[in-house]
Formats: structure tokens, C-alpha cells, sequence
């Protein structure tokens, strides 16, 4: 089997690490015996086929940077996840998924509404330590960690529900206990740290949800998890201080 990744904007949106997230879908893959190829997709480039697209966090000039040309893409990427790929938005690419980011003057970023919602620059950042338990299967419970950093408020629209439920930290908006999204195949957080090194079970989630669109069902060997497991328990405890 092989895994296509395409990388949006890796230049640009790549703060706290988040590239560390494709070395990890890369080495999961590759101990498993699966090729994982990853393409990098800048401003002005084609855009490949893949299983998964990703769009890492970035800063607010970043954002504006590559806004204009992501946008000009909304349509080839809302027909790829028609078509089954699956998208992983951090932070910046998260907000980037919904209709706008309306900033602290005013001024609106418009985003490729691929996700209903929208995100609005509040007076203060929401730092720390978070923890989410999810639930992307029916009856299957998951701990979600890692650090967030962010002025925006992300309102869902009706109908969708967040990727987790805030046990420690503020998430989406700090008022509603959500955090992230989950729309089908289509996930945005706004952890980084980054985020798939410490939750490897969301990195072999995202692996098995994209190559199914192409390979039906598929079942994962599980793997030693025994060190990731460690650094997401002592993640935990840090953040319930």
C-alpha cells in the first residue's frame, strides 16, 4: 500500500514544529511496511492527488500570505474529499477550513469553506497545556494532548461537533467546552506540539481513514506505542497542574 501526503505550504505554515506531523505519518507508515510519499504544494504549484492533505499553523502574516492562493484551490480540494480524501488543518489551517477570520481591526481573512465556521480574533491569546477526550469512533473513547496558542475564537455552525471535549485548556472559544472539528473526513485543531507525536492513535486514525477511500476497509498492526503513550500521560499530568 502507499499513502499520498500532500504538504500545503510547508514554508509557510510550519510554527511549533508542525512539520514533526509528516515525519510521524511517515514513520508509521514505513513500520508498517506502507510507502508513505509526501509532496510539498506552495503558492502557485499544482496541486497533487493524495490521500491526505495538510495545512500545519502559521502566523498571522503567513496566513495572509498564502490565503489568496489557498482560496483559488477551494474547489479542487472540497472535490477531492468528495472523492475521499481526508484533510488535517492545525491552528492557522484550521481556520483557513472555515468561512473567514475576522481580525482584532476588522479586517476579514477570507477562508475556502470546506468546514462551516468561523474564527474571530479575541483580546486575549488562549496558551497552554490541553486535553481533549475524543471520540472519532462510536463507544471508543481517546486522550487527546498537547499546547495551544491562539487570539481566535472558532465558532462551529449548527450540526457539527468538535474533535474533542476540553478536559484541561480552553479550546475553540473558551466558552462552549469544544475543541477542533470533525467533519467527516475532515479534521481541525488547534493543537500543536505537534500534534501527532504524542497521539499516535489520531496519526494511525488519519493513516487508515485515507487509504481506505482507495483500498476499502483496512486494519493497522498495531505497534509499540509504549514511549508515545509515556510522553502523552506525563503531557497530561502537566497540564491538569
Amino acid at each position: 500500500m502507499k499513502l499520498r501526503v500532500c504538504h500545503l505550504y510547508p514554508e509557510h505554515l510550519n510554527i511549533y514544529a508542525d512539520r514533526g506531523n509528516m515525519a510521524v505519518l511517515t514513520h508509521r507508515c514505513e513500520w508498517r511496511g506502507i510507502s508513505c510519499r509526501i509532496d510539498g504544494c506552495g503558492p502557485g504549484d499544482p496541486l497533487p492527488h493524495a490521500d491526505l492533505y495538510y495545512l500545519g499553523g502559521g502566523q498571522d502574516r503567513d496566513q495572509r500570505l498564502i490565503a489568496p492562493d489557498l482560496l483559488l484551490r477551494a474547489g479542487d480540494l472540497a472535490a477531492a474529499v468528495a472523492g475521499g480524501a481526508a484533510v488535517l488543518g492545525v491552528c492557522g489551517g484550521y481556520q483557513l477550513l472555515g468561512h473567514v477570520y475576522r481580525g482584532h481591526q476588522g479586517d476579514e481573512m477570507p477562508g475556502i469553506g470546506l468546514v462551516d465556521l468561523e474564527t474571530t480574533a479575541g483580546p486575549t491569546r488562549m496558551i497552554g497545556n490541553v486535553v481533549l477526550r475524543c471520540e472519532l469512533e462510536p463507544g471508543r473513547r481517546r486522550t487527546l494532548v498537547g499546547f495551544e496558542n491562539h487570539a481566535g475564537r472558532t465558532s462551529l455552525g449548527a450540526g457539527l461537533s468538535p474533535l474533542g471535549q476540553v478536559v484541561h485548556g480552553h479550546g475553540n472559544n473558551g466558552d462552549d467546552g469544544g475543541e477542533g472539528v470533525r467533519d467527516g473526513r475532515v479534521v481541525g485543531t488547534y493543537v500543536h506540539g505537534p500534534l501527532l507525536p504524542k497521539n499516535p492513535w489520531l496519526a494511525d486514525w488519519l493513516i487508515q481513514t485515507a487509504l481506505e477511500h482507495r483500498k476499502g476497509h483496512v486494519e493497522l498492526e498495531p505497534l509499540d506505542d509504549t514511549l508515545e503513550r509515556e510522553a502523552q500521560r506525563v503531557a497530561e499530568a502537566l497540564a491538569a497542574r
